[in-house]
Parts: C-alpha cells; sequence; structure tokens
C-alpha cells in the first residue's frame, strides 16, 4: 500500500470533532492494532517529543459500523516506512518526510486504503481537555507574574514581559479533563540565571493566592481565545499559536493543543503547589483546576 506523502490536514484547530476523510493507508501497528492514516481528521493526536494533551477519544465510521479508535499518534514516513509515536526519528516539520495523524483501531476494524470515512471525536471530552489546556496557559502566565521579583538577572519574557519562570523550568506539563499539573526544576542552572528560590518551600499558599487573584481578575474580563495558524496552512505541522485577550495585553504562546474559546468558559480557576525533591533537585508543581458549572 502506498504512503502518505504529504502531512495530514488537520481541523481541531478550529474547533471541529467532526470531518470526512478518505483512508491512504492502512497498517498493523503491533499489540492487535491497526493504524489507520486519513487524508483529513478532526482528531487531535499525542505527539510523543511534548505528550502535553492526551490523544481525543472517539470512532470512525464506515459502512454503518462505528470503530473505537483507541488511541491517536502522531506518526511519520520517508516513503519507505511508516515510524509510530515515539518510533519517529526526526524533527516534526523534517524536509522530506509526511507528518500525519495515526488512528489506532482493534486489529479487526473493516476499513481499508480508499475507504470514505466519518472521524467523530468525543465534544464532552475534547470540552474538557481545551478548557484543561487554556487553564495551563494562563496559570503559567499567572505564575510568571507572581514570581517575577524573584529574578536578579535579566531572562527571557513571556507572552506578557514578565520573567518567563514557566518556560525556563518547566521539566513536563500534563493536561488533564479541566486542568493541568505543571513540574520545574530549580536547579543551579535556574539559579545561576538568577532565580532566587529562597523560602519559596514555606511560601506556597501565598505563592497559590497570589496566582488565583491574578486569574480571577483574568476570568472576570471573559477575554477571547483563538488559535491563530502562521498563514493558511492547515497541515498538521504547520506552527499555530495560542492567542488570549488580556486585561494586561495579548499573549501569544505557539502550541499545537486545543482550547476554549474564552476565559468565561473556564469558571473559577484555583491552584495548588506542591514541594519536593528529584535526586537532590528541588522540584516544584503546580495543579491547576477549572471549577465551573458546565
Amino acid at each position: 500500500m502506498t504512503l502518505p506523502t504529504r502531512d495530514t490536514r488537520v481541523t481541531y484547530p478550529d474547533g471541529a470533532v467532526e470531518a470526512r476523510a478518505r483512508v491512504l493507508h492502512v497498517a498493523a501497528a503491533g499489540e492487535g492494532r491497526l493504524a489507520v492514516i486519513t487524508d483529513v481528521t478532526s482528531f487531535h493526536p499525542v505527539d510523543a517529543a511534548w505528550p502535553d494533551q492526551p490523544a481525543d477519544t472517539g470512532v470512525i465510521r464506515s459502512g454503518g459500523t462505528a470503530f473505537p479508535v483507541v488511541d491517536a499518534v502522531v506518526a511519520a514516513s520517508d516513503g519507505t516506512e511508516l515510524f509510530l509515536g515515539a518510533e519517529v526519528p526526526v524533527r516534526k516539520g523534517t524536509e522530506g518526510w509526511a507528518f500525519v495523524v495515526a488512528h489506532l483501531l482493534d486489529e479487526g476494524a473493516a476499513i481499508a486504503e480508499g475507504d470514505e470515512v466519518g472521524i467523530e471525536a468525543d465534544a464532552a471530552v475534547r470540552r474538557s481537555l481545551s478548557i484543561g489546556h487554556t487553564a495551563c496557559h494562563v496559570a503559567s502566565l499567572a505564575l510568571n507574574h507572581a514570581l517575577a521579583g524573584r529574578w536578579s538577572k535579566p531572562a527571557r519574557t513571556d507572552a506578557l514581559g514578565d520573567p518567563d519562570f514557566d518556560g525556563i523550568a518547566i521539566d513536563t506539563s500534563r493536561i488533564l479533563p479541566d486542568g493541568s499539573v505543571d513540574r520545574y526544576r530549580l536547579n543551579k542552572s535556574l539559579r545561576r540565571a538568577g532565580f532566587d528560590a529562597t523560602g519559596l518551600d514555606g511560601a506556597l499558599d501565598e505563592l497559590a493566592a497570589s496566582v488565583e487573584a491574578t486569574l480571577a481578575e483574568w476570568a472576570e474580563s471573559g477575554a477571547v481565545v483563538r488559535v491563530e495558524r502562521d498563514g493558511s496552512g492547515d497541515g498538521l505541522t504547520d506552527r499555530r499559536s495560542w492567542v488570549c485577550e488580556l486585561p494586561g495585553g495579548t499573549a501569544r504562546i505557539p502550541c499545537g493543543g486545543t482550547h476554549a474559546g474564552s476565559l468565561a468558559e473556564l469558571g473559577e480557576l484555583r491552584v495548588s503547589f506542591e514541594f519536593s525533591e528529584d535526586g537532590g533537585t528541588p522540584v516544584l508543581e503546580m495543579r491547576t483546576r477549572a471549577v465551573a458549572d458546565r
């Protein structure tokens, strides 16, 4: 079967959960699964390079049957072989490679190359993850603002002009339904860059209160959120940005995920912090949760 030679066209950045598509390639994916590649998809896949947002859940409909999608991952092909998830050996956008969304189905799914299919992501799951991802971004900006006074040297700044603690210290980020968990390593390089963590472990309640106060102000504004594409491209690897019209200015963060349409959809935003150590390196963890009557 012919391997794809172009990136998958994706519609999820615009909020779509359904798409009509043509199957380009079907391959065994191991563990009793098939990888189904289509020309277009509304399914958000997990990216092994930065797996912050989980894959959508949902189905592919073909011939009157709904086949559950058990996972969706970013895959890549050099024209001779298809690599799935963590097996992809090159960076996204590498010339000569096609980057595609692989929908993983149970091995017995009756789907073949050339089939016209309907792709349906679960709208409720998508909404909760979109809210969680937007909450993650605004919480990171509010955290940067709260920690701005702890920098003794000039540091690169975030989308609002504060020192970018989140971008500099981030270790891992996980998007959850209606929230997120972010881990920051307070290592020697961060301290050499001018960040003072002295006493931070004993001031976590004060830090949470400061971050929540900023988030409450922003949520009250009902700031509009949108995803902007660089140019008119709608391919999987085309650059996109999360943009939010906050009271202090327009924030723009490169992002390939999905998002709420405004901060009004998030309701009340709550954060909590934990301090720990990992191999002798202090670690700060921030949990963000959107609490709304939806």
